[in-house]
C-alpha cells in the first residue's frame, strides 16, 4: 500500500505502534514494549505511540497499550502481567467432555453430514472463554479517555470478514480520523469492544468465527492477519510519519530452516516427509509472520521513490496525483531466538487432551514446530517469550529510544 498523505487533523512526525499476529506468541511483544516502558525519559509519561494498530494477538496487545495510553509505563507492566499470567484455559476449553463433543461434531460432519445436514464445526477448539478473559483483562473504556484526554489519535483493529473476505480494520480515533475502501480492505469508525479484539484474535480453524455489527448487519469475523497482508497500511493511513512494527519470526532461524531444506538437494538426500502438524504450522507462518518482512521491503522501496520523485519535482512542475505520497520512517524488531524451539522445550506444559490430539497430527521437526508456539497459552512459555523480548530490546534499547524521541 503506497503511504499516502492523511486530510484527517492527525498532528505531524505521530508515531506509529505496529502490532503483528501470532497467537501465543505475542507474549514476545509484551516483552519488548516493558522493557521500552522502563525508559526512564518515557516512563512515566503518555505513551509516545499516538497510533496504535494491531491483528490478532497484536490486537490484544495494542488494545491494552491505547487503554493505558495516558502512563506509558503502566501500560507495558499490565500487558506484561497480561500474558506472564495466561493459562490455556483462559483462552480455550480443555476438559474432556468439551473435547470429545467437538470431535463428535467433526465426525458427523464427515460421516453422515451429507445425509443429515452439516455445519455442526464451528472450530477445531472451543475458544468460548477468550473472550471472558478479554472482557476482564481489558479495560476498553481507557481507550475513549485516552482520546479525549489526547494521549492517543487512533487505535486501529482487523479483522478478517468470513464472509466477504475482506480485511475490516475498525477505528477508535479522534474525530477526523481517516477511513478508506479498498478493494480488499475496509476501514469503519467503531467504538473498540472486547468482542472486536476477540474476532481479531480468532486464529482460522482453530477458534470459531465471532460476530460483529459492521455497517449495521451482524457478519462473522476471524483472525485480521489472514486478509492484511500490509501489517503497516492502517498507521500509514491513520497519518504516523514512523512506525515502530514489532514481528515475532527469528530471521536467524528461518535462514536456518532454508539452509537445512535445500541441503539434501545439493547431497542427492530426501528430507522425511512432513507430518500434518508441520503443515499446520507453515499454513498458520503464510498468515502470521511473513506479511510485516515483505511490508518493510515495500514501504522501503515506495521511500526510495518518493525520494527521487521529490528530487525531481523540484526541477519540474509538480504532477498531480490521487493520493499524495510521504516518506515514512520504519523501526523494526524481531526474536532472536527460534521461538518454535522455545514452546518445543515445554510441549509438556499443554494440557493432556489437547497435546493427545496435536500428537495425533504427528511429530514436526524441533525447529518447524511452529504450530505448537501459536498454541502454547501457558505461563511458563509466556514468561519465557517475555524474556525473550526484553532482552532484545535491552540490546538495542539506545536505537529505539533515539527513533522514539527524533
Amino acid at each position: 500500500m503506497p503511504p499516502s498523505l492523511s486530510k484527517s487533523p492527525a498532528k505531524p512526525g505521530m508515531n506509529g505502534l505496529v502490532l503483528t499476529a501470532g497467537g501465543a506468541r505475542g507474549a514476545y511483544q509484551a516483552g519488548v514494549l516493558k522493557r521500552i516502558g522502563e525508559v526512564r525519559g518515557l516512563r512515566d509519561k503518555p505513551s509516545p505511540f499516538p497510533i496504535v494498530t494491531g491483528a490478532s494477538a497484536g490486537a490484544i496487545n495494542g488494545a491494552c497499550m491505547a487503554a493505558y495510553s495516558a502512563n506509558f509505563g503502566e501500560a507495558t507492566s499490565q500487558l506484561a502481567k497480561l500474558w506472564s499470567q495466561l493459562k490455556m484455559t483462559d483462552v480455550v476449553r480443555t476438559d474432556t467432555r468439551s473435547l470429545a463433543r467437538n470431535v463428535a461434531k467433526i465426525a458427523a460432519d464427515f460421516t453422515i453430514g451429507a445425509v443429515i445436514g452439516a455445519g455442526r464445526t464451528a472450530s477445531l477448539l472451543d475458544a468460548a472463554p477468550l473472550l471472558k478473559f478479554l472482557t476482564r483483562s481489558l479495560p476498553v473504556n481507557g481507550i475513549r479517555d485516552a482520546i479525549t484526554n489526547g494521549h492517543l489519535y487512533a487505535l486501529a483493529i482487523t479483522a478478517t470478514g468470513y464472509h466477504s473476505g475482506r480485511a475490516f480494520t475498525f477505528i477508535e480515533g479522534r474525530e477526523g480520523h481517516p477511513t478508506w475502501q479498498k478493494s480488499r480492505r475496509v476501514a469503519l469508525q467503531a467504538t473498540i469492544t472486547p468482542q472486536h479484539v476477540c474476532a481479531s484474535a480468532a486464529i482460522p480453524l482453530v477458534f470459531q468465527p465471532v460476530p460483529l455489527v459492521a455497517a449495521g448487519v451482524t457478519a462473522y469475523f476471524g483472525d485480521g492477519a489472514m486478509r492484511l497482508t500490509t501489517p503497516l497500511s492502517p498507521a500509514i493511513r491513520l497519518g504516523a510519519a514512523k512506525l515502530f512494527a514489532i514481528g515475532i519470526r527469528s530471521q536467524a532461524a528461518a535462514g536456518d530452516l532454508l539452509r537445512a531444506e535445500m541441503a539434501p538437494a545439493a547431497a542427492g538426500e530426501t528430507l522425511r516427509r512432513p507430518p500434518l502438524s508441520q503443515i499446520c504450522g507453515v499454513f498458520l507462518n503464510a498468515i502470521f509472520l511473513d506479511h510485516l518482512d515483505a511490508d518493510l521491503e515495500h514501504l522501503k522501496r515506495m521511500n526510495e521513490l518518493i525520494g527521487a520523485y521529490q528530487a525531481v519535482s523540484h526541477r519540474a512542475a509538480a504532477v498531480e496525483v490521487s493520493e499524495p505520497m510521504r516518506i515514512v520512517h520504519p523501526l523494526s524488531i524481531a526474536p532472536s531466538e527460534d521461538l518454535a524451539v522455545v514452546a518445543k522445550t515445554l510441549a509438556h506444559r499443554m494440557p493432556r487432551t489437547i497435546r493427545f490430539a496435536m500428537e495425533g497430527l504427528g511429530t514436526p521437526d524441533a525447529q518447524s514446530a511452529d504450530l505448537l508456539s501459536y498454541l502454547l497459552f501457558d505461563s511458563a512459555f509466556t514468561r519465557e517469550l517475555i524474556s525473550i523480548g526484553y532482552r532484545d530490546a535491552s540490546a538495542r534499547i539506545d536505537e529505539i529510544e533515539a527513533f522514539l524521541r527524533a
